[in-house]
């Protein structure tokens, strides 16, 4: 099936080299050693850190959220976004390059309805789990095993996602 102008292109995986990445406008041209993927489990670590510290992984700061109890949720996410844009447009401004020296592409997106039911069935998991992705870890390194579960829900939608998606209506 051609896409039209209206729908988005869908992104075929390709290989490069041995490992199969998806074709999408930023792909890594340079390997990376082990010793230099220090730096991303350093940067994952301290943002786990700063989610402990900010009760970003608080089941009852998520339930709170969701209850319209408490603004302490709404301003962390808010603020999230309002750094969003912002690195955004000095990216685009500035014409920011990665650390390897290539181009940073930001592609432009295209609305569709499946996105207001996608958003609705994770808002749905987040309200019942009290965790999203990012929390996820660190509510699991946290000592919070039962978090596992979410974690294992949530790899197994994304799995269905993709074995389902070409039928699914885009």
């Amino acid at each position: 099936m051609k896409p039209s102008p209206q729908t988005s292109v869908r992104h075929k995986p390709t290989t490069h080299s041995t490992a199969t990445v998806c074709d999408a406008p930023n792909v890594a041209r340079a390997s990376e050693s082990g010793v230099s993927l220090l730096k991303y489990l350093i940067v994952g670590t301290t943002f786990g850190i700063v989610f402990v510290k900010a009760e970003v992984i608080s089941w009852f700061r998520i339930q709170e959220m969701f209850r319209l109890d408490s603004f302490h949720m709404y301003g962390v996410i808010g603020s999230a976004v309002l750094v969003g844009m912002l690195s955004v447009q000095l990216i685009k401004r500035f014409n920011v390059k990665t650390l390897q020296g290539e181009t940073v592409q930001i592609a432009p997106k295209t609305f569709h309805r499946g996105q207001i039911f996608g958003g609705l069935i994770f808002g749905l998991g987040w309200a019942l789990t009290g965790a999203c992705p990012g929390p996820l870890f660190a509510q699991i390194g946290s000592g919070f095993l039962s978090v596992a579960v979410t974690l294992i829900s949530a790899v197994a939608g994304t799995w269905l996602y993709g074995y389902f998606r070409e039928r699914l209506p885009h």
